[in-house]
């Protein structure tokens, strides 16, 4: 037997909707389903185990500008023989290529007539965000 989540009353098995309060019952299963879904995709591992403490110390800034757009190319030039700037210079690469892309594409969209406007205006959001 389920149990519906609005009024608490306990429904059959099979049964779509709470006979007393009306509220379907597949739309709740398909709500927590949604929840193990996210917490599934943001289950990610902690990989700072990986890098040697002195490695982390001394290349702390190279790690912050990797994320900073064009500035990832400091880190990935000047420190070529640190795994943990090598790391955050990957995923700050992935970044940067995904904002140029974002960005050439509204760029392309902003130019159609009576709606560019708005596609203008979220290409701009987008480049301050990634700022």
């Amino acid at each position: 037997m389920a149990i519906c989540k609005k009024c608490g009353q306990e429904v059959d098995d099979g049964v779509n909707v709470c006979p007393l309060c009306g509220t379907k019952m597949n739309e709740e299963k398909s709500s927590s389903n949604f929840e193990e879904k996210f917490k599934e995709i943001n289950n990610t591992t902690d990989s700072t185990s990986e890098f040697e403490e002195q490695d982390i110390q001394s290349n702390k800034a190279m790690g912050i500008l990797a994320y900073l757009s064009w500035l990832v190319l400091i880190p990935l030039f000047a420190a070529k023989g640190s795994k943990f700037a090598r790391y955050h210079c990957n995923q700050g690469i992935v970044l940067a290529i995904a904002e140029i892309i974002a960005i050439v594409v509204l760029g392309l969209l902003s130019g159609i007539p009576f709606i560019g406007w708005i596609f203008s205006l979220v290409e701009g959001l987008i480049g301050l965000a990634c700022f």
